[in-house]
């Protein structure tokens, strides 16, 4: 298989953990026989910086003639004064639409090294294991643009969506949950907003279409409330942007870290953007001591969801488990006992882990 990937490491960590993600990719191709060609362009503080915009042209075209998509992080104190259309997040959010990545798939799984991480209680989070999809190319972030009135004293955000932009999300969260546990749980706001009836209204129509998905509705305020109170209720969770961003966020939690959690923006035909949950992180930038499991495990989803290389996608995941079990965490990951190791260290042992079950799996076919 011969992909072309799409690399922007953006800012802060971004360069560092991309790097562990294209070493890990190449070890991919190697032990299985593929071809990823790679191509770096710039986007978020560092295109500010370099092209005076947080998503240059070269960019875009690039980006349009890729079979995906890795992105590192966005955004900084470095660039906050700047006016909002050309913040570094207005690169990410851009490429996102331009692109028609409407959906965002974030799975959270805890691993059990890291159970002691959470803040929560073990008993609480145990078993969790979730798919929230966020619809993300409408809503609040990109309705008409934000503006403030009468000197000031009153602002305006507008909240858009069209029919078929919550249609097509819907549809993508019903038959992710007819590939896991067929129960999917809606979240909207529909006792306040107009924008939510409306996705309600929708998703009971498509249950029809799903006969054997167990649909479940839930006001926001109560979906965050049982996210971290009864989190093994949930399978796949769908709702719009804003409401989306937040709950994903809170999810975090679960696993101990924002470092270990990835997600895929993808669209209908499996092209994608690829990249972990947490920030730019620029207060540890440069020091190599960035967590670069996220990234590393958003190759992974790549590899399944836009190449469809599911047996590669689970190498790599039961590889960074693996390095878990074996007690290796970088600081961020507030693990009893086991080894603290930086950035490149940490990456070594995923690779180490790929190689040697690759040895193992042949070794057992030859004598099979």
């Amino acid at each position: 298989m011969d992909k072309q990937i799409i690399l922007l490491p953006g800012d802060g960590v971004g360069k560092e953990i991309m790097e562990s993600a294209k070493r890990v990719l190449n070890t991919i191709s190697s032990e299985f026989g593929h071809s990823f060609t790679f191509h770096q362009h710039e986007i978020g503080g560092d295109a500010i910086d370099q092209s005076g915009t947080p998503l240059p042209e070269d960019t875009i075209k690039a980006c349009q003639h890729a079979d995906a998509i890795l992105l590192g992080a966005v955004g900084g104190e470095k660039w906050d004064s700047l006016p909002a259309y050309l913040r570094p997040e207005k690169g990410l959010l851009g490429i996102r639409k331009t692109l028609g990545l409407f959906a965002n798939l974030r799975p959270v799984k805890g691993f059990s090294p890291l159970l002691d991480a959470s803040p929560l209680k073990e008993e609480v989070i145990k078993g969790s294991d979730i798919l929230i999809i966020r619809e993300l190319t409408g809503g609040l972030y990109f309705g008409k643009p934000s503006e403030r009135r009468e000197d000031g004293e009153v602002v305006v955000d507008t909240l858009y969506y069209q029919r078929n932009e919550m249609e097509r999300i819907i549809d993508k969260a019903f038959q992710s949950a007819q590939l896991r546990n067929n129960h999917l749980t809606s979240v909207d706001k529909a006792n306040v907003l107009e924008s939510s009836r409306m996705w309600r209204e929708i998703v009971d129509e498509k249950s029809k279409d799903y006969p054997d998905v167990t649909v479940e509705h839930l006001l926001v305020d109560a979906a965050a409330m049982k996210l971290i109170t009864q989190p093994d209720q949930f399978d796949v969770l769908v709702t719009e942007n804003l409401f989306g961003d937040i709950l994903s966020d809170e999810a975090s939690v679960l696993t101990g870290s924002l470092g270990m959690l990835p997600s895929a923006s993808i669209r209908s035909d499996g092209v994608g953007l690829y990249e972990p949950v947490h920030g730019s992180a620029p207060d540890i930038a440069g020091k190599g001591i960035a967590n670069p499991l996220g990234m590393i495990l958003s190759a992974a989803l790549m590899l399944r969801h836009s190449f469809g290389l599911e047996k590669e996608a689970l190498e790599i995941e039961e590889a960074v488990s693996q390095c878990l079990e074996q007690g290796y965490h970088t600081p961020d990951l507030h693990m009893k006992g086991g080894q603290e190791v930086g950035t490149k260290e940490m990456t070594e042992m995923v690779i180490d882990n790929l190689t040697t079950n690759s040895v193992c799996e042949q070794i057992g076919t030859m004598y099979a």
